[in-house]
């Protein structure tokens, strides 16, 4: 009788174990990624004024410039949400963009949030491989004849 209610007693202690290890699986995750600099930094800059050393002294290297040297600057914050198997969902984005003059100086300083932006679709070039549809085997064998002994020298 003892080593029922010693048994029933341990089941019980092992489900709830289970319970509260499955709950724990079903939290949301966040992930921060990037940086944009606070209010308070920002005031510091005055368009047509500073320039872009000013901004480098006082905010910091952005994450992102423009394509071409001298571009603007674009400093991204994200944040995304991971709930149990679903997809990434990103709750909260901002992007902070110091637009320049010719003379290195601030023109414009906007900052934009998830609700202004749209989404943009990534178009995906790939090579095709040489190797689809081809096994281990086969992949190493077309090799041998590929090979130039005047290489080798």
């Amino acid at each position: 009788m003892f080593g029922t209610a010693y048994s029933l007693k341990t089941a019980s202690m092992a489900i709830v174990l289970a319970l509260m290890t499955a709950l724990a699986g079903c939290t949301a995750m966040y992930k921060n990624h990037g940086y944009v600099p606070p209010d308070g930094d920002l005031q510091q800059l005055v368009p047509g004024v500073d320039s872009r050393a000013t901004v480098d002294d006082v905010i910091g290297a952005p994450s992102f410039a423009g394509v071409l040297s001298g571009g603007d600057y674009y400093y991204v914050r994200s944040r995304v949400k991971t709930f149990g198997m679903r997809r990434p969902e990103v709750v909260d984005r901002q992007v902070l963009a110091i637009s320049f003059d010719s003379q290195d100086v601030i023109a414009n300083i906007e900052r934009f949030d998830l609700r202004d932006g749209r989404a943009i679709p990534l178009s995906r070039r790939v090579t095709d491989s040489s190797v689809a549809g081809k096994g281990f085997l086969q992949s190493i064998m077309s090799n041998f004849g590929n090979l130039n002994p005047s290489e080798f020298f």
